[in-house]
């Protein structure tokens, strides 16, 4: 059997060479005779199990649960992310520490008593002198063994410097709680939008890979069956069969790394670690979503970081006013009223009562303080001094932001579109050089480096997708355009 069919082999050779005159002759004829050595080939041995060649990767890019797009994820990293939540917690908390200053304007009453027994007591006069009316009457007693006397004090903020800190500084207070909590919105968006486009890359570059390892497999086919055929030699089977395992072997390592991407993922949002979901995408959408209105101007009072150092001025500016009137006195309204219980026996102790009630002003003027006032006054001003000058390295860094923003996300797009065109040409250098292989027209090499050079542009291609859409979400950031 070998010999008839070494025989017919060379017969086909001779025949090839006597009438291969003609470009479409050629090709006609070399279709025919790669058929027939194929089944030559096919007679002699079976089609190598290119699947028992590496051990098989389980495809983990879709690890069961529900799909989200990236704007569920965001939202609901809105709601569950426990740094965000934490903000939250703390705008309450403000509004209860402000709650807590202000309530000294309201008035403060309390109740207070004593009870005395004394072991030894002495007689005492008590004189009074009514000024009005110019007399003068004298009353001696003795005091009580003992005595309960309980006292009803209500007295009311009519004016305080500190209290009027307060009050200014309350809403500043507020604002700037709620400047924290928008601040971390911004980050949770910028953050779970990139962790998805990273996660969703390795996807994508995984559907690559997959089809590249197809497409290998079926090369190594085509190479075994020459090789058996007396065509070409072993080499190229050989670098075939190289080809498919190092495309199994980033296959594998593509599956393996979206696991920890994942986490991250989760981590950002908030989500369960036990529990799974996948990421879904319109390819189309993204595409469309991908420009930037370049020609926006920058504006500073965007920046959420601008906004919170104006609110931490307007509250230093609040202190420095504070102690600029810390001078002034300290008015409040009073009344007493008091209800005292004495007898000597005290059996009969609540047998009388002697009450009496008061009302008054109370004002406190601060004279001297050790010049604390004066020093604390020079103290805030000097940190305003210092809040005026992050504000000038705040812009700065700021416009740096931005520029470097707009020059990644211009040349990013326009890497895009160059490598876009690649992929296209090479599919296209791929199919031709593939079947010019598979005519013997050229040898095993130019396939592989058609391969590799098509696997390069579509794994080049997605990466430069998805550091266009990343640095979509650095320019929205830095020209302060990031909703939530």
């Amino acid at each position: 059997m070998k010999y008839h069919l070494s025989k017919h082999k060379s017969y086909c050779y001779k025949l090839a060479n006597t009438f291969f005159y003609t470009d479409t002759i050629r090709v006609v004829l070399l279709i025919a005779f790669f058929s027939c050595l194929s089944f030559a080939g096919y007679a002699q041995d079976p089609t190598p199990d290119t699947s028992k060649m590496l051990a098989p990767i389980n495809d983990i890019s879709r690890n069961g649960g529900e799909f989200l797009t990236i704007q569920q994820c965001i939202d609901y990293a809105l709601v569950h992310q426990p740094a965000l939540n934490q903000t939250l917690i703390n705008q309450s908390i403000t509004r209860e520490t402000n709650a807590i200053a202000l309530s000294s304007w309201l008035p403060q009453v309390n109740a207070t008593g004593s009870a005395v027994h004394y072991i030894q007591q002495s007689n005492y006069s008590s004189t009074t002198t009514g000024t009005s009316t110019g007399s003068t009457n004298t009353a001696t007693r003795s005091s009580a063994a003992n005595s309960f006397i309980p006292e009803l004090a209500v007295s009311q903020a009519i004016f305080s410097p500190s209290l009027l800190l307060a009050a200014k500084s309350a809403p500043l207070l507020v604002t700037q709680s709620k400047q924290i909590t928008d601040s971390t919105k911004i980050y949770l968006v910028s953050a779970v939008s990139k962790s998805f486009y990273n996660v969703l890359l390795t996807l994508e570059q995984i559907n690559v890979l997959k089809e590249d390892t197809a497409r290998l497999g079926k090369n190594l086919r085509d190479a075994y069956h020459q090789y058996k055929g007396g065509i070409v030699d072993e080499t190229d089977y050989e670098e075939a069969a190289i080809s498919l395992n190092n495309s199994k072997a980033s296959l594998k390592q593509a599956n393996e790394t979206v696991v920890p991407q994942y986490a991250v993922l989760k981590r950002l949002m908030g989500y369960p670690p036990e529990k799974q979901f996948n990421v879904n995408f319109d390819t189309l959408q993204m595409a469309q979503s991908i420009n930037v209105d370049t020609t926006q101007q920058l504006a500073y009072e965007k920046r959420i970081e601008y906004q919170q150092l104006k609110t931490q001025k307007d509250i230093q500016n609040e202190q420095i006013k504070y102690y600029r009137t810390s001078f002034l006195p300290t008015v409040s309204a009073f009344y007493n009223y008091d209800l005292a219980y004495e007898n000597n026996r005290m059996s009969d102790l609540f047998s009388n009562s002697y009450p009496s009630q008061l009302i008054g002003v109370s004002i406190s003027i601060p004279i001297f303080t050790g010049l604390s006032r004066i020093h604390s006054l020079h103290r805030a001003k000097l940190q305003e001094e210092v809040l005026n000058w992050g504000e000038v390295d705040l812009k700065s860094q700021i416009y740096s932001e931005y520029t470097s923003a707009m020059a990644t996300y211009k040349s990013n797009l326009y890497n895009l579109k160059l490598l876009q065109q690649n992929v296209t040409l090479a599919k296209r250098t791929y199919f031709v050089v593939s079947l010019q292989y598979k005519q013997g027209i050229v040898a095993y090499l130019n396939v592989i480096t058609a391969e590799s050079n098509l696997i390069s542009s579509e794994i080049s291609y997605l990466n430069a997708l998805f550091q266009t859409l990343s640095s979509k979400i650095d320019l929205q950031k830095a020209m302060g355009n990031i909703t939530y």
